[in-house]
């Protein structure tokens, strides 16, 4: 029987329980200091099928290695161990709608920061509906926050780890003061580089532009599910630095991410941008190929059901 999010089933530590049975120890560097590494992975509802899909889920898991490589932290389960854990409790909840699922490797204990181990796992479901605000709106208007993005030499961006979102924190928390949905950051050198929490992409003359990687942007599962969707639908995708004040000058912005999906621009600074016309065909291609309605993007689709 389905559960109300206040008291749906999350996997934690090899069990599914009640989420508000799920305790860590107040002590543990995970509370303490943000030490962990996690994956939001969106999970899309066929209706037609009768069928949950998990998005690129390879894909998270591989990031999810990656990070916990990078801050070093040790990784107890398999990929196909992690696979299971994050089917079976969508199965346990009985959800036949669009989820976000944040799969979590954390240290607990009684350690430091500069703890490895014993490292742990939850995983924990939720509908879309029931995530954070500015996931949810249909435009957005945002700002250039005074924040830089953290940078590759001081707290690597590359990593998804808790500990990394105090900086898209700052951002947002400015955007909200100010009047604004959210924010887009500049990196070290004043560069654009990402949202917190999204990548990035504007328009301009038919072009899809997008920062590289290497001014301090994730590597986005999204974002490369865009570009290749883009590239499939015969648009010219370039991936190059972008100075702030192009941000006024554009036809069409969007931010994107696992949660946000695709989210149009209304404006940038309070410079307003054009309709969205590519933006919303490039988020209908992007949930059509979540859903299974692209038969050349089926292998990014692992089924629940």
């Amino acid at each position: 029987m389905k559960m109300d999010v206040a008291n749906r089933l999350i996997w934690y530590k090899g069990e599914i329980m009640n989420v508000n049975k799920a305790k860590i120890n107040i002590l543990a560097p995970t509370a303490q200091f943000g030490l962990n590494v996690f994956e939001g992975i969106p999970c899309y509802w066929n209706d037609e099928e009768k069928q949950l899909y998990a998005f690129r889920l390879d894909d998270h898991y591989d990031r999810l290695f990656r990070s916990a490589r990078l801050i070093q932290i040790n990784c107890l389960y398999t990929k196909e161990e992690m696979k299971k854990a994050l089917v079976d409790v969508i199965r346990a909840n009985e959800y036949n709608e669009n989820l976000s699922v944040r799969q979590t490797l954390f240290v607990d204990g009684f350690g430091s920061w500069g703890s490895d181990t014993p490292t742990d796992m939850f995983v924990a479901p939720i509908p879309r509906g029931c995530t954070s605000a500015e996931y949810n709106k249909k435009g957005l208007n945002v700002c250039v926050t005074s924040w830089r993005r953290i940078s590759e030499n001081a707290l690597s961006p590359r990593i998804k780890c808790g500990a990394n979102y105090i900086n898209s924190r700052y951002g947002q928390l400015e955007a909200l003061r100010n009047g604004y949905d959210t924010c887009i950051f500049l990196n070290e050198y004043g560069k654009v580089s990402e949202g917190p929490g999204s990548s990035f992409f504007m328009i301009k003359d038919g072009k899809i532009i997008t920062p590289v990687h290497t001014d301090a942007v994730l590597e986005s599962i999204t974002r490369d599910s865009v570009i290749k969707l883009a590239k499939n639908m015969g648009y010219e995708v370039v991936e190059r630095t972008i100075d702030r004040t192009e941000l006024y000058t554009v036809d069409e912005a969007f931010l994107c991410g696992s949660a946000m999906e695709l989210t149009p621009v209304l404006s940038i600074d309070r410079y307003g941008l054009g309709e969205s016309e590519i933006t919303r065909k490039l988020q209908t291609a992007y949930v059509d190929a979540a859903r299974g309605m692209k038969e050349e993007f089926h292998d990014w689709l692992t089924a629940i059901y």
